[in-house]
C-alpha cells in the first residue's frame, strides 16, 4: 500500500524573467540564484524540503525509495560524477533511509530537453517514497472527521440508494485511510516485516 510518491525538481526559477523591466523586478520578491548547477548540487537539492512539491518536512521520517532524473547536455554529466555524488550523500548522511531495507538511490541521466529552454547545465527531478507523506492522509482524516461530526454534505449521499440506510461506506473508506498511516508510520521502525502481523492471525 505504501506507493504514495512526492516529486521534487531543481534549480527552480521564474519562467521569462529577463523579460520583465526592472521596476516590476524591484516589486518581486526575491529568488534564490542557483549559482551551482552540478549533479552533486542537484542531488543534494532535490532531498531539501523547499524544492519539495509536497506540503510536508522530509527532514523527518525516512526514504523508501528514491529516483534522481538527472538531466543536462552529454558535457555537463558522466556516470562518474553521479558515483561521486552518491557517495558523498552516503557520508554526509544527508539522505535518512527506512532501517529494514537498502539504501540506495536510482539515478536516470538524460538529455537536455529540445523544447524546455534552460540556462542551467544540470537540471533535476525526483520520485520519491517517503513515510512523511503519512501526515498529508493524517490531515485530510483529521478534516474528514470534523466534516462528519457535523453531518455536513451528506444530503446529497444519503439520495443514493447505497447510503439509504447507512453510511458504512464512507466508515469503510476511512479505516482504509488510517491502515494507510499506520503502515507509513510502521515503515519507519526497524520491526517492519512484523507489521500486520497481528491482524492476519486474529483473522
Amino acid at each position: 500500500r505504501c506507493h504514495f510518491l512526492m516529486t521534487g525538481y531543481t534549480p527552480v526559477v521564474l519562467a521569462d524573467e529577463n523579460t520583465h523591466n526592472a521596476s516590476s523586478a524591484a516589486q518581486r520578491p526575491s529568488v534564490s540564484t542557483i549559482r551551482k548547477t552540478t549533479v552533486l548540487d542537484v542531488m543534494r537539492r532535490l532531498t531539501q524540503p523547499k524544492n519539495i512539491m509536497v506540503s510536508a518536512n522530509t527532514r523527518r521520517g525516512c526514504y523508501i525509495s528514491i529516483l534522481n532524473i538527472i538531466q543536462g547536455d552529454a558535457d555537463a554529466i558522466d556516470p562518474t560524477q553521479v558515483h561521486k555524488a552518491l557517495q558523498r550523500i552516503r557520508e554526509r548522511k544527508l539522505v535518512d533511509f527506512i532501517p529494514w531495507g537498502p539504501a540506495s538511490i536510482q539515478v536516470a541521466l538524460a538529455r537536455k530537453s529540445p523544447f524546455v529552454e534552460s540556462s542551467h547545465k544540470v537540471t533535476g527531478f525526483m520520485l520519491a517514497n517517503h513515510t512523511i507523506v503519512h501526515e498529508l492522509f493524517s490531515r485530510l482524516l483529521g478534516q474528514y472527521d470534523q466534516l462528519r461530526k457535523r453531518n455536513a454534505f451528506l444530503d446529497n449521499y444519503r439520495k443514493e440508494p447505497m447510503f439509504l440506510e447507512n453510511l458504512d461506506e464512507f466508515d469503510d473508506a476511512r479505516e482504509v485511510v488510517q491502515d494507510l498511516v499506520d503502515e507509513y508510520r510502521a515503515c519507519e521502525r526497524p520491526d517492519y516485516a512484523s507489521f500486520g502481523m497481528g491482524k492476519a492471525n486474529s483473522a
